[in-house]
C-alpha cells in the first residue's frame, strides 16, 4: 500500500481518510451561498480564547510598568535586526504605517474596522497589498510582547508602538490609552468588499467618475487598500482626481479637510517607501506562504529584498530630508519645488523634484554619501494641487507649531476613534479632556435608594403611559448601540436631543409624548438632595412596562436596573456624526426605511451583531417585542397574538403552527398574508423579519424551544435577560 501523501486539490481525493472539514471555504452550508451567517453573533466566544475564565484584560493591563515598558519600545527603535534592517538604524516610520494601518481600517457607516481588537494579526488585514511587510514590525515587537506576557494586548502594542515612534523622532504626542483587548481570531462580520481580487474596480457606480458613489459602508478606494491608491485613481496619476478619493475616504472615517491635511502631512513627514527593486521576486503574502515561512509573508526565495533592495508599495524614497527626525520638511519641499512624474525601480508612478537642491534631498539608504531625490505619492501631491489642501498646507508650513497639534490631536483620534467614551481609558498618559467625537456625557451625582427607585417605578406605573410605549422608549434609547465603536445606547439620554429624537424609526410624535410625561415625574421627583437622570428614568419605565407585561401572564418579576447613567446636552453630541447612527433597518420594532435595498433578515443580522447579541438572545428578543406591542408605528405585521401587550410565547406558537399557510403579497416580497389552511381566513400579517424564524432552520430551532409549552417561563426569564443586557450595552463603568 502506498504511503505517499497526496493534498486534496478539489480535483483529486485525499487517500487519507478523515472526516472533518479543514478548510475555511468547506462549511456545511457552502451549497447554499446566500444563506444568512450566523457565525456572526457567536464569534469570540470561550471555545476561541485561550485566556482563563476570569482573566479581565482592563485589570491586567494597569498591573503593566508602563514607563519601563515605553523605555523598551523606545530602545527597540534603533536595534537595527540584521533579518530586518532599519531603515536608516530607525524603525519609527514601520511601526508608524503599522499603527496607521491597524487604525485606518475604522468607518464611520457601521462603526467596525479599526485597532480596538488588534485584528490587524489576522486574515484579510494580515495579507492586503497595502500591508506588506507590516509583518515584520510585529515580530519586530514579539520579544516585547513575550516580556509583558498577557498584561500587554497586541491591540494596544501595536498603536503604543506608533506613538512611541513619533515621541523619539521628536513629536510631542497628544496622549495614549490602554484597554484595546485582542480577538484571537478574524472578525467574520465585517463586510471589506465584493471584490475577489487585490487591487479591483468594482466600488463605484458605471465609470467610477463620481467618487462619492463609493459603496457603503465601505472606506477605501480598492480592495486590498486602507484608502487611496498612492499612484493616483486606478494607478493612473493625477492629483485633482486623487484629492477626491482623499476626502472621500478620510470623511468616512470621521475626517475633515484639516485633519486629513495634517495626518497626510504627518504620516509622510518620517519615514519612507520602498520599491528599489523587482516586485515580481516577492513571495506570497502571509495567509498563502509556505508552512516553512512561519506567519511570514512576501520573502523572496533568494534571501534578497532587504535593506535598500526593499520593495513594499514599489514607490522608491523619502518624503522629507530627514526621515529619522520629526521637522517641518514635507511642507518645505511640497511647496517650494516644482514636481514631475517618474517610475521607481519597481515600476511605480511618483513625484519627483526639478532642480532641487542637493541639501534639501535625503542620503541614500545604502550610502550616506550619496543624496537622492525625495518623493511625493498622487495622495501628497493632492495636498498641493487641490486649492482646499493646498490652503491648510500652506498655514501647517507657515505655523509648524500648529501643525503638530493638530496632527497629533487627529492621530489620537485615528487611533482611538473605535474605543468609546474616556471611561474606557486606561493608562497614565490618557486626556483628561472631552473631545465631541467621544460623545461625552456628565457624571450622575447623585445615587438614588431603592425607596426611591419604588417611589418612581410607582409613578411611572400611575403614569397612564402603556406597556407599548414603556417599551418602544426604552428600547429606542437602548438600541442605538454599537458595539463596534461602542457609541450609542441609553447613557446621556441623547434620545431626548437631536439628531436621534427626529429619527423616523422612533416615531417621534409618540416619542415626545412619551418623553414629556418621563419629564413631569422627573421634575416632580428631583430635589436638592436627590436627582434622577432622564437616561435612567427611559430605562427604569422599560423594567416597569415588562413587569406589568408578566404580571399580566401570572408571573411576578423585578427587571434588573443599575442606576448611574448621566443626561448628555445638546451641545455635547455632535448631531452629524451622531447621526450616522441612525439605523435603516431595526427588525426587533420591524422597521425598515422604504429605500432601503438590503434584505430585511440580513439587516437583522447587522443590528443584532453590532448590538452584541447571540442568535437566541436575538430570536427571544424579537417574540417578545411583537407580543409587547413594539412595533414601529404600531404595525400589526409579526403581531401573532391576541394578548397584545402580555408577555407571552405566543409569537413563537403562532410563527409555528402547521395550520398557518403563508403566501407573499408584497412585489418586493417582503409582506407576508398568513391564512388558516382550512378556512382561507386572513389570520397573521407579517415581515421577513418575522418569517425568517420558521424558514431558518437554525433560527426554527431556537424558535422551537420557545413554542414549547414547558418554555413560558424560560421565555420570560430569557426575554428579561436579554433586555437588560440591552439595556446595559453602553454601561462599561458596570464591567
Amino acid at each position: 500500500m502506498s504511503t505517499e501523501y497526496k493534498k486534496s486539490n478539489g480535483n483529486g481525493k485525499c487517500p487519507v481518510i478523515h472526516g472533518a472539514l479543514t478548510e475555511s471555504g468547506d462549511t456545511p452550508t457552502a451549497w447554499w451561498p446566500n444563506n444568512l451567517n450566523l457565525d456572526i453573533l457567536h464569534q469570540h466566544d470561550t471555545k476561541t480564547n485561550p485566556m482563563d475564565e476570569d482573566f479581565d484584560y482592563k485589570k491586567q493591563v494597569k498591573k503593566l510598568n508602563f514607563k519601563k515598558l515605553e523605555k523598551d519600545l523606545r530602545d527597540l527603535m534603533t536595534d537595527s535586526q540584521e533579518w530586518w534592517p532599519a531603515d536608516l538604524g530607525h524603525y519609527g516610520g514601520l511601526m508608524i504605517r503599522m499603527a496607521w494601518h491597524s487604525a485606518g481600517t475604522y468607518r464611520i457607516a457601521d462603526g467596525r474596522g479599526g485597532s480596538g481588537t488588534g485584528n490587524h494579526r489576522f486574515a484579510p488585514l494580515n495579507s492586503w497589498p497595502d500591508n506588506t511587510n507590516l509583518d515584520k514590525a510585529r515580530r519586530l515587537l514579539w520579544p516585547i510582547k513575550k516580556k509583558y506576557g498577557n498584561k500587554i494586548s497586541w491591540a494596544d502594542l501595536m498603536i503604543l508602538a506608533g506613538n512611541i515612534a513619533y515621541e523619539s523622532m521628536g513629536l510631542k504626542m497628544y496622549g495614549f490609552s490602554y484597554g484595546r483587548e485582542d480577538i484571537w481570531h478574524p472578525e467574520k462580520d465585517i463586510y471589506w468588499g465584493s471584490e475577489k481580487e487585490w487591487l479591483g474596480e468594482e466600488r463605484y457606480d458605471k465609470d467610477g467618475i463620481n467618487r462619492s458613489s463609493l459603496e457603503n459602508p465601505l472606506a477605501a478606494v480598492q480592495m486590498g487598500l486602507i484608502y487611496v491608491n498612492p499612484e493616483g485613481v486606478g494607478g493612473n496619476p493625477d492629483p485633482l482626481r486623487t484629492a477626491k478619493d482623499v476626502r472621500e475616504t478620510f470623511a468616512r472615517m470621521a475626517m475633515n479637510d484639516e485633519e486629513t491635511c495634517a495626518l497626510t502631512a504627518g504620516g509622510h513627514s518620517v519615514g519612507r517607501a520602498h520599491g528599489n527593486g523587482d516586485a515580481s521576486k516577492l513571495g506570497a503574502e502571509p495567509e498563502a506562504a509556505s508552512i516553512d515561512q512561519q506567519g511570514l509573508g512576501w520573502n523572496r526565495a533568494d534571501g534578497g529584498g532587504l535593506g535598500v533592495e526593499q520593495v513594499t508599495s514599489g514607490i522608491e524614497g523619502a518624503w522629507t530630508t530627514h526621515p529619522d527626525k520629526w521637522d517641518n520638511s514635507y511642507f518645505k519641499l511640497l511647496l517650494e519645488n516644482e514636481w514631475e512624474l517618474k517610475k521607481s525601480p519597481a515600476g511605480a508612478n511618483q513625484w519627483e523634484p526639478i532642480n532641487m537642491k542637493e541639501e534639501d534631498k535625503p542620503v541614500d539608504l545604502g550610502d550616506p554619501s550619496k543624496r537622492n531625490n525625495p518623493i511625493m505619492t498622487d495622495a501628497d501631491m493632492a495636498m498641493k494641487m487641490d486649492p482646499e489642501y493646498r490652503k491648510i498646507s500652506e498655514k501647517f508650513y507657515k505655523d509648524h507649531k500648529y501643525f503638530e497639534k493638530t496632527f497629533a490631536r487627529a492621530w489620537f483620534k485615528l487611533t482611538h476613534r473605535d474605543m468609546g467614551r474616556r471611561v474606557n481609558y486606561i493608562g497614565p498618559n490618557a486626556p483628561k479632556e472631552d473631545l465631541i467625537w467621544q460623545d461625552p456625557i456628565p457624571k450622575n451625582k447623585f445615587k438614588i435608594k431603592n425607596k426611591d427607585i419604588d417611589v418612581l417605578k410607582n409613578k411611572i406605573a400611575k403614569s397612564g403611559l402603556s406597556v407599548s410605549q414603556l417599551v418602544t422608549t426604552a428600547w429606542a434609547s437602548a438600541a442605538s448601540f454599537r458595539g463596534s465603536d461602542k457609541r450609542g445606547g441609553a447613557n446621556g439620554a441623547r434620545i431626548c436631543l437631536a439628531p436621534q429624537k427626529d429619527w423616523k424609526v422612533n416615531n417621534p410624535s409618540q416619542l415626545s409624548k412619551v418623553i414629556k410625561v418621563l419629564e413631569k415625574i422627573k421634575k416632580s421627583f428631583d430635589s436638592k438632595k436627590k436627582q434622577v437622570s432622564l437616561a435612567d428614568l427611559i430605562v427604569l419605565a422599560g423594567g416597569v412596562g415588562i413587569e406589568k407585561a408578566a404580571k399580566d401572564v401570572g408571573k411576578k418579576i423585578k427587571v434588573p436596573f443599575s442606576q448611574g447613567r448621566g443626561d448628555a446636552s445638546q451641545d455635547q453630541t455632535d448631531i452629524h456624526s451622531f447621526g450616522l447612527l441612525e439605523p435603516k433597518a431595526d427588525a426587533f420594532r420591524n422597521y425598515a426605511d422604504a429605500d432601503h435595498s438590503e434584505i430585511a433578515e440580513e439587516m437583522l443580522i447587522d443590528k443584532a451583531q453590532l448590538m452584541n447579541l447571540t442568535g437566541p438572545e436575538m430570536t427571544v428578543l424579537i417574540g417578545g417585542m411583537r407580543v409587547l406591542g413594539a412595533n414601529y408605528d404600531n404595525s400589526k405585521h409579526g403581531v401573532f397574538t391576541k394578548k397584545v401587550g402580555k408577555l407571552s410565547n405566543d409569537f413563537f406558537v403562532n410563527l409555528l403552527d402547521m395550520d398557518t399557510e403563508w403566501k407573499e403579497v408584497s412585489p418586493k416580497e417582503d409582506l407576508f398574508e398568513g391564512k388558516d389552511r382550512k378556512t382561507g381566513k386572513v389570520k397573521w400579517t407579517a415581515t421577513r423579519s418575522d418569517l425568517i424564524f420558521g424558514s431558518n432552520s437554525q433560527l426554527r430551532a431556537f424558535a422551537e424551544v420557545y413554542a414549547c409549552e414547558d418554555a413560558k417561563d424560560k421565555f420570560i426569564s430569557d426575554f428579561v435577560n436579554a433586555w437588560t443586557k440591552v439595556m446595559n450595552l453602553d454601561r462599561f463603568d458596570l464591567r
